[in-house]
């Protein structure tokens, strides 16, 4: 089992710091009952949240005063149809638009106002299981009002329903591909170009979107005790690689996977199995059930980094982590950092006069060689 090094690889560490307070408190106050909050994504200065009770909420970061860091600050709240869990958020900035799961239908947003795009020109797409989006397009940069325009690319996704797969592709417009008999079903996918890695209740399979043909790779979990259930865990690592996590009864194996099924690289080990696995290359970052992270290389397979699990807290609640999440294309976070160089001071204007022996501006200046123009 791979343990924390005596002397880890330099690299900057890993640090946790709050972004948004009080969420879950002002929400459940404001409902009569619990909220929780289900998922989150963030790009640039916004932040989406999505709530248990159904709702969607944009924060963006802005200016307090001088004195201050930024901070983000709630801009809009709004409700999904039905006012259903949302169970997954996923940003795709190029074509300024955002997925949204709820009650098992994927809902159409626009960023990054996170308003609905109208029912006449994309309806919801209904009886999904999950769904994902191809990786590479999701890293395309969101285009800007001063670039030059360029041609948009659709985004492709695969919506996973009970017994097929989906094949869609998204602009202004929603258009269907085709159908992909899925006998197994699935519970959670990625997708990478042309594979898609998905889990059924019992293993992890690829599909080759192109050829429609589907082959098993590993189970979820090896352990003796079938009573014992498992979340699957499938990472996009590269444009034709995965990370996949089988539990084995005494630890958690993660395997590296092209989209053919070869392993490469070698294995990663954890004493338990991660509630959640992220991707900042070249680090894979878990979290472990007890609260605590650690950080991998994926050159190298060895542990970088451990932030320790939160001390116990008055409220269980108060330091609990539930997830990570990783944003593909960034978002900003502020820093106090050099605080004090953006502080205002007092600045003389005026010059004051030259002491006796030192020289004027003017004088300066005149001392200065004519250079010709070219």
């Amino acid at each position: 089992m791979t343990s924390a090094p005596q002397k880890p690889i330099d690299v900057p560490p890993y640090q946790l710091q709050p972004l948004l307070s009080g969420v879950v408190e002002s929400l459940s106050r404001a409902a009569g009952h619990p909220v929780q909050i289900r998922c989150a994504q963030a790009i640039g200065s916004e932040i989406y949240v999505g709530c248990s009770n159904g709702e969607l909420l944009r924060y963006a970061l802005q200016a307090n005063n001088p004195e201050s860091p930024e901070t983000y600050t709630l801009l809009s709240r709004q409700s999904v149809p039905n006012d259903k869990p949302v169970d997954e958020i996923v940003l795709a900035p190029s074509i300024s638009r955002a997925l949204i799961l709820s009650d098992h239908q994927i809902h159409f947003y626009t960023l990054p106002a996170l308003d609905m795009v109208p029912l006449n020109q994309i309806k919801p797409i209904r009886n999904v299981v999950t769904f994902a989006v191809d990786e590479q397009h999701l890293r395309r940069p969101p285009q800007f009002m001063n670039d030059i325009p360029v041609p948009v690319e659709p985004i492709e996704f695969c919506v996973i329903k009970r017994s097929n797969i989906g094949l869609y592709s998204l602009r202004e417009r929603l258009f269907f591909q085709k159908e992909i008999p899925l006998p197994s079903g699935g519970t959670f996918a990625r997708r990478t170009g042309k594979h898609l890695c998905v889990a059924d209740r019992e293993f992890y399979n690829m599909v080759d979107l192109s050829a429609a043909s589907l082959f098993q790779l590993l189970p979820i979990s090896q352990a003796p005790d079938p009573t014992v259930i498992v979340k699957p865990s499938i990472t996009v690592i590269s444009e034709n690689e995965f990370l996949i996590l089988s539990w084995t009864g005494a630890s958690t194996l993660g395997v590296f996977i092209t989209g053919e099924g070869d392993p490469v690289r070698g294995t990663l080990e954890w004493p338990s199995h991660p509630e959640a696995v992220s991707l900042d290359y070249p680090y894979v970052t878990t979290l472990l059930p007890n609260g605590t992270i650690e950080i991998h290389s994926i050159e190298t397979q060895s542990i970088v980094q451990v932030v320790p699990a939160p001390p116990e807290a008055p409220s269980p609640l108060a330091n609990d982590r539930k997830a990570l999440i990783s944003c593909l294309n960034g978002f900003f976070i502020p820093s106090t950092q050099r605080l004090e160089k953006l502080r205002m001071v007092p600045q003389r204007l005026l010059r004051k006069s030259a002491a006796a022996g030192t020289k004027t501006r003017e004088e300066e200046l005149k001392d200065v060689p004519d250079i010709p123009a070219i």
